[in-house]
């Protein structure tokens, strides 16, 4: 496992996580598309949010279960409370800095079928 600090884009958010790389996937579904959000899922003791949390803002659709939490500056989803294990936190791999994504290998999940998928193979469990 390695320590990683990430952030949003205007940096008021920061956060440091402690991860292995091994286990980050790439949902279809309709929101994970449009955010472009690559999932590193780890339990809480594992994630330090280090700054921003007074800049964040929460969106919830749906069962209400996930928290999309966002930077109400500039927008960003650097991580979230995820629907699938609302004990956890969800962190955008993308969000991390000096990362070299052609170096990850990213596993597909079928969130489009959500329930379906969840009944299968699960990358990050």
């Amino acid at each position: 496992m390695k320590t990683w600090e990430g952030g949003c884009h205007c940096g008021r958010v920061r956060f440091r996580v402690t991860a292995d790389l091994s286990r980050v996937s790439d949902c279809n579904c309709s929101v994970c598309t449009r955010k472009g959000f690559l999932h590193l899922i780890v339990p809480p003791e594992q994630f330090d949010l280090l700054s921003g949390g007074d800049a964040l803002s929460t969106y919830q659709f749906n069962t209400g279960t996930a928290k999309h939490m966002f930077c109400r500056h500039c927008g960003i989803h650097s991580f979230y409370v995820p629907r699938s294990d609302p004990d956890k936190i969800d962190v955008n791999v993308r969000c991390l800095d000096d990362i070299d994504l052609t170096a990850i290998e990213i596993c597909p999940f079928d969130g489009r079928n959500w329930d379906i998928a969840m009944e299968g193979r699960v990358p990050w469990r």
